[in-house]
């Protein structure tokens, strides 16, 4: 797989890592390696000046093409493509999984109070409305109120499904205590999920309105299209759809039978931690196969576009960032 190693890579690149799942799955792992967090600035200065030193000939000799790609690789991981400027850590999407790992873990928190529910569901949408703005797609100004929005929309969603699921499961009086336990443990996750929907509408609205920039070929803007930011939105949604499914089904259910396990029943101190370990592996497999799902430049036939965009190019295709 080849790229040129300056700032951004190339447009061709993106789209022909993106024509398979295997090939966004690769991409992707190298984008989300939480190995770059432990990156000390003077290291990220190093990287950055070896770039730059390749963009404009001026290597040092000696310098390996693998030192070339770890320099790429801890610049895309902490440099915001668009500001150039340092992604807090939490924020990084290298930093998503070891920070939201603890959130998850208390997301699916047994016997779970009003409060407690309320607490894990406002933390989650706050820490995914942080990740959303720090690695937004900034070419174009984004009015805080839009963020804004955006945040209480997600929070005021996921609160009140899970809420009122609760509410509705303990006043289920068919259910035995154990069924109402494995109930409850499921409720987080269609909380999240239409939270995850509601945050990425609310913030990306305006795309909806304005349109999102469609490229050629080579790289230059035809127009905006307001079709291609459908695209866009509902391709997204459904990435953050399925990003919480393994994450919030699976280890309800790999609990439940390992709670029953006469290791666990012995050593009820042990639960907390081998939820923890549960949630992270889920987490680990569920992010980049998510993101994975579809590429982040995706291609759309122009005739499908606005008429004066098929108009405004002979090619067939266009290209537009779906964003993450």
């Amino acid at each position: 797989m080849e790229v040129a190693l300056c700032s951004v890579p190339s447009l061709a690149w993106l789209v022909r890592s993106g024509t398979s799942f295997y090939g966004r799955f690769r991409h992707f792992l190298d984008i989300i390696d939480p190995r770059t967090l432990f990156v000390t600035e003077s290291r990220l200065k190093e990287a950055v000046q070896l770039l730059e030193d390749y963009k404009h000939g001026t290597l040092p000799p000696g310098v390996t093409n693998k030192e070339l790609w770890a320099a790429q690789k801890i610049k895309q991981a902490i440099i915001h493509p668009d500001t150039n400027e340092t992604i807090f850590m939490p924020f990084r999407m290298s930093g998503y999984i070891p920070f939201g790992t603890p959130i998850v873990v208390g997301l699916l928190l047994p016997n779970q109070t009003l409060a407690s529910t309320v607490f894990w569901q406002w933390l989650n949408q706050s820490h995914n409305a942080c990740v959303n703005y720090a690695n937004r797609n900034a070419t174009k100004p984004s009015p805080t109120s839009k963020f804004i929005q955006g945040y209480l929309g997600a929070v005021i969603s996921a609160v009140s499904i899970a809420v009122g699921l609760n509410v509705l499961v303990q006043r289920a009086n068919k259910f035995t205590p154990a069924t109402r336990l494995l109930i409850q443990r499921f409720v987080p996750f269609p909380a999240v999920a239409s939270a995850n929907i509601c945050n990425v509408v609310l913030m990306r609205h305006t795309e909806l309105e304005e349109g999102i920039d469609v490229l050629d070929s080579n790289g230059n803007i035809v127009g905006s299209s307001r079709i291609a930011a459908k695209h866009a939105l509902l391709e997204t949604a459904l990435t953050r759809v399925v990003l919480p499914m393994p994450i919030l089904v699976l280890p309800p259910i790999i609990m439940s039978i390992l709670e029953k396990t006469s290791l666990l029943r012995s050593r009820p101190r042990m639960i907390l931690p081998v939820q923890s370990l549960v949630c992270l592996a889920a987490f680990g497999l569920a992010l980049p196969l998510a993101i994975s799902l579809f590429p982040q430049m995706s291609e759309i036939e122009t005739a499908r576009l606005e008429p004066e965009i098929a108009m405004a190019t002979a090619s067939k295709t266009v290209v537009y960032n779906k964003g993450l």
